[in-house]
């Protein structure tokens, strides 16, 4: 057995009745590993990387939701725009751009989510709130261009950090962002996703608003590091 069936039936079980969608992330793991998964009926699974999520995309079922949930470089959007799901990183509008660009070319809207930095770490990506607004807010004619992506909602990744309540208050904050823009200002932009929440701290981002969260350790077991 590749996956852990008891931790993810009992994260199935405490997920039950709270309208959250659990994304199991399966970067670095095998295509057998995922089937193992998917046998057990679930088909919400994110990847990082865009040649890996290429190569498995081609070997697994069709009705896979594939989610990209990694740093996403422009010039690599044309890979996965054909099937994606959902994209959680758009990290720049020049990034949104990009997509809204390769989904013209395919005739397929691609439903995106809206990265925000709320950690204290450098190294983690995001808009600021500033940012955000510039893409989102009622004033904004950013958005209105782009008519080949969906705005559904945002994404943020907490500090790595032990302390709680500092990862609560992150957690705090972007739901407070989340809710300020969650009334549908453009027809492209319809927050109803909060995706933040991942092994070590879905159970607080539950708590505090999240409805998808992103868990693989627990699921797969530490990823292999090259």
């Amino acid at each position: 057995m590749l996956i852990n069936q008891k931790n993810y039936l009992e994260i199935v079980k405490q997920l039950e009745g709270k309208n959250v969608t659990l994304v199991a992330v399966s970067k670095t793991k095998p295509v057998e590993a995922i089937k193992e998964l998917y046998s057990l009926g679930h088909r919400d699974f994110g990847e990082n990387y865009v040649q890996e999520l290429v190569d498995k995309q081609g070997q697994l079922p069709n009705d896979i939701r594939w989610h990209f949930i990694g740093h996403l470089q422009t010039n690599k959007v044309k890979y996965i725009a054909p099937f994606v799901h959902l994209i959680h990183g758009i990290d720049s509008y020049k990034l949104l751009k990009e997509v809204n660009k390769q989904a013209k070319k395919i005739n397929r809207v691609i439903d995106v989510l809206l990265q925000v930095h709320i950690a204290e770490e450098e190294t983690k990506f995001g808009l600021n709130e500033k940012e955000l607004a510039e893409i989102v807010s009622t004033e904004s004619e950013a958005l209105q261009q782009l008519k080949n992506v969906s705005v559904c909602g945002l994404m943020g990744m907490a500090s790595f950090s032990a302390n709680k309540e500092k990862i609560r208050s992150e957690f705090k904050y972007l739901k407070s962002l989340f809710d300020k823009y969650t009334q549908p200002q453009t027809p492209n932009a319809k927050l109803q996703t909060l995706s933040m929440g991942m092994s070590g701290d879905y159970a607080l981002a539950i708590e505090e608003g999240s409805n998808m969260v992103r868990i693989g350790s627990l699921i797969f077991g530490e990823r292999a590091h090259n």
